[in-house]
């Protein structure tokens, strides 16, 4: 499994448009699906968090190789849901991230930056 991440985050439904984020949460399920199933992505997963009073509650969990999260997200389709969500969700964002193997190769290149003084 890859060790490319994308994150794609939210806080909560904009008070009054909750009927339109769980639509919207079925049919962005539905299109990380396709793209799974064309080879596009090689998996995600979708996550709800506990109430803990963060600006932070829920996210989608998208693995792929690096070129293949570049093809995602320069498609009108992820640039539509996107725009889409930021209609009815609060805090709405993507961030790509590594995990998994990436996270040593990325605390070298850290460390390499430490300043010995």
């Amino acid at each position: 499994m890859s060790s490319n991440v994308l994150f794609f985050g939210w806080n909560r439904s904009v008070p009054g448009r909750e009927r339109m984020s769980a639509e919207h949460f079925q049919a962005f399920g539905e299109y990380l699906g396709a793209q799974q199933r064309k080879g596009l992505i090689q998996s995600f997963e979708p996550v709800f968090l506990d109430p803990h009073g963060g600006e932070l509650n829920g996210f989608f969990l998208i693995r792929g190789e690096s070129v293949q999260l570049d093809a995602l997200t320069a498609t009108t389709e992820w640039r539509t849901h996107t725009v889409r969500a930021s209609v009815h969700l609060d805090k709405s964002g993507a961030v790509r991230g590594a995990a998994g193997d990436l996270i040593q190769e990325r605390m070298g290149m850290w460390l390499k930056e430490i300043p010995t003084k």
